[in-house]
């Protein structure tokens, strides 16, 4: 749990520090850059490392706390969920119709993949994880909201690229249900 909040640590204060700290941020120029980047995949390590490490995934002899037992039919608004964070994801850098609508589409595919993430795991690891993710992509929008004016809404995307965002996002999300499933996590129920 410890490897998992210092990840989170790392993770907000990398992401954090521009928005925060503005003027630290500008005076680091472009090696300001590459720090974040290597706190960013730090976190990210940190997380990944004291996630496995719960007894859940069958890691290390690691005692699970359970919150509470979520509901099978939950895994399938969990698939749901996040077909349509992967869309999101897609659709923010493809510019499509709904990025005139969703201001922060990739914040608010991390808060969908969060969401669905917290429905179907019921531990107190998860909840930590997921939830200070969650917790980190709001506060990202409310500090951007805060500081920047929202710009120009975007022109319609042509169709193909409504559908290259779907189908983008039907292909990575298979592709990372198969890695769930090949780590021992069964995505589909």
């Amino acid at each position: 749990m410890t490897l998992i909040v210092l990840g989170l640590a790392l993770w907000w204060g990398a992401h954090l520090w521009k928005r925060v700290a503005p003027g630290s941020r500008a005076r680091m120029g472009d090696p300001g850059k590459g720090l974040v980047a290597v706190l960013v995949l730090a976190g990210v390590v940190l997380m990944v490392i004291g996630w496995r490490g719960s007894a859940w995934l069958g890691i290390e002899p690691v005692e699970t706390v359970f919150v509470w037992d979520p509901p099978r039919f939950l895994i399938h608004v969990n698939n749901l969920l996040m077909l349509f964070a992967f869309y999101l994801y897609a659709a923010s850098g493809m510019k499509t119709r709904i990025t005139r609508v969703i201001r922060h589409p990739q914040l608010t595919a991390v808060k969908t993949w969060a969401v669905a993430h917290l429905l179907v795991n019921g531990d107190l690891a998860a909840i930590v994880l997921f939830g200070g993710l969650l917790a980190w992509a709001v506060v990202e929008v409310i500090l951007i909201n805060r500081a920047e004016p929202r710009g120009r809404v975007p022109e319609p995307a042509p169709m193909g690229k409504e559908i290259g965002a779907v189908v983008g996002a039907v292909v990575v999300m298979g592709a990372v249900m198969l890695i769930h499933n090949w780590l021992g996590v069964a995505p589909w129920g």
